[in-house]
C-alpha cells in the first residue's frame, strides 16, 4: 500500500478527475521548454510513458501543432489499483512559429519521454554583409 504526504497532490487528481482526460477535441496541455541554440530553434515537449507512434507532428504555414496521446497500460483482472495519479488521454500544443525559421527543414528526435524539435533559423535571418558601392570602389560594412 501506498502512502502520501502531499495534501496539494490530492487536489490535483481531483481536478483531474473532474476535467476528465484530454480528448481529441478538448485536449489536455502539454509542458514545453523553447529556447535558441546556435543557429536553431529547439522545443523539448515532456511526454513521459507515450509511445513513438502516438505523437502527430504537423506544420502548417507557421503553426506548429504537436498532439500525443498516453493509453492506459493493458491489465488483467486480477489487478486491484491502488493509486492511479499519472493522467491519460490525449495532450496536445501549438505554437506560431516566426517568419524566421525554415519550417520544411525541422528534426524530431524522442528520447526517455522527452520530444526534441529542432528548426534552423533561416538564411535570411542570419546577419550578413552588405556592401556599399562608393565612388569607383566597394566598402563593406559589418552588420
Amino acid at each position: 500500500m501506498l502512502m502520501r504526504t502531499d495534501p496539494f497532490r490530492e487536489l490535483d487528481r481531483i481536478a483531474q478527475q473532474l476535467m476528465g482526460p484530454g480528448t481529441w477535441s478538448k485536449p489536455s496541455v502539454m509542458p514545453m521548454d523553447a529556447y535558441r541554440e546556435g543557429d536553431e530553434y529547439v522545443v523539448a515537449f515532456d511526454l513521459p510513458g507515450v509511445s513513438a507512434d502516438a505523437i502527430d507532428i504537423d506544420v502548417e504555414r507557421n503553426m506548429l501543432t504537436v498532439k500525443a496521446e498516453r493509453r492506459p497500460v493493458a491489465k488483467t483482472d486480477d489487478v486491484q489499483m491502488e493509486l492511479s495519479e499519472r493522467p491519460l488521454g490525449v495532450f496536445s500544443r501549438q505554437i506560431v512559429l516566426a517568419d524566421t525559421l525554415d519550417t520544411e527543414h525541422i528534426k524530431a528526435d524522442y528520447d526517455a519521454g522527452v520530444l526534441t524539435l529542432r528548426i534552423p533559423i533561416a538564411e535570411r535571418a542570419k546577419p550578413r554583409k552588405i556592401s556599399i558601392g562608393v565612388g569607383s570602389g566597394h566598402k563593406e560594412i559589418s552588420g
